[in-house]
């Protein structure tokens, strides 16, 4: 299968682009590993013909949002963030009208069409930024609840958060944190914006998974524990052979990041399904607010 992919590759003009959380065996054969919204900008600047997208839904619908001219495939169409559906363009209509005098703020993960409904977009790694550039006292933040609430630590403004959070971050405990901890008292601890404040506060560290992995480059540290989806274990092990990187708990698996196997990327690239859509004028609008986002500086 991993000579078929390359000769596929080949053959197509393809580029493969894998996000942190995915299987190991899925992340080996990337082009590129990495945060969501990066992978999409790295792809674009490509001269390849089609982008394969190995992540979940809204990944890959911003990878054909930044390159309208490539062709952007999705492995597995079931391959849907959890957090991304709990906002809808219509719930967010609903809630603006709510809020007249709020300004929007929407996480990458989030679909097109909500998007398009946005004044701007946001990553993980700079959500203050983006909030503090608004000219806005209030700031309706969507989907992510715990990320709200990241970013609320950091800015005057009244953030309005949506209730919505990432499945697999918001079960991270503050408990999975101290017994974490208690097996390893040398290890620092890195967690991820998108976990609950009560774990935050445990942790030496909040970072997006790329600021993760230049944490554990210029640490002094040789040990750490891992708040965030297990997938992104296997890269740092792989940056870091001579560190160890422990897993926060047991059960940090998005079961939708791991949809994605081997012949599913046969099938992508020998079919070149599925390809993802997006309607021209939600494409427009879509861009408009991650373009906003990426005048205001960093991404990861």
């Amino acid at each position: 299968m991993l000579e078929k992919i390359r000769w596929l590759k080949q053959e197509k003009n393809a580029v493969i682009i894998v996000h942190n959380y995915q299987r190991p065996e899925i992340q080996d054969i990337a082009d590129f590993v990495g945060d969501s919204f990066a992978l999409s900008q790295q792809a674009a600047l490509t001269d390849a013909d089609v982008i394969l997208f190995c992540g979940v839904d809204f990944m890959a619908e911003s990878a054909a949002i930044l390159s309208p001219d490539k062709t952007v495939l999705i492995p597995d169409v079931d391959a849907q963030c959890p957090m991304a559906a709990m906002i809808t363009r219509e719930a967010l209509i609903t809630m603006k009208q709510r809020h007249p005098d709020a300004g929007v703020v929407c996480y990458v993960n989030t679909s097109a069409p909500v998007k398009a409904e946005s004044d701007i977009c946001c990553t993980s790694a700079n959500a203050v930024e983006v909030v503090e550039s608004l000219d806005y006292d209030e700031v309706i933040f969507v989907p992510d609840k715990n990320l709200a609430r990241y970013a609320a630590r950091f800015t005057k403004k009244t953030i309005i958060p949506w209730d919505g959070y990432c499945p697999t971050h918001h079960q991270i405990l503050p408990r999975d944190i101290l017994d974490a901890k208690e097996k390893h008292p040398g290890a620092e601890v890195l967690v991820h914006p998108e976990c609950r404040p009560g774990v935050i506060d445990l942790a030496d560290s909040a970072q997006s998974t790329e600021g993760m992995v230049r944490h554990a480059r210029s640490s002094h540290s040789n040990e750490f524990i891992i708040g965030t989806e297990s997938g992104m274990i296997h890269r740092l092990e792989k940056e870091f052979p001579t560190k160890k990187f422990y897993a926060v708990s047991d059960y940090t698996i998005c079961p939708a990041m791991k949809m994605v196997t081997l012949p599913d990327v046969v099938r992508s690239l020998e079919n070149l399904k599925h390809v993802v859509t997006i309607p021209d004028a939600v494409q427009e609008r879509a861009k408009r607010a991650l373009d906003r986002m990426l005048q205001v500086g960093a991404t990861r």
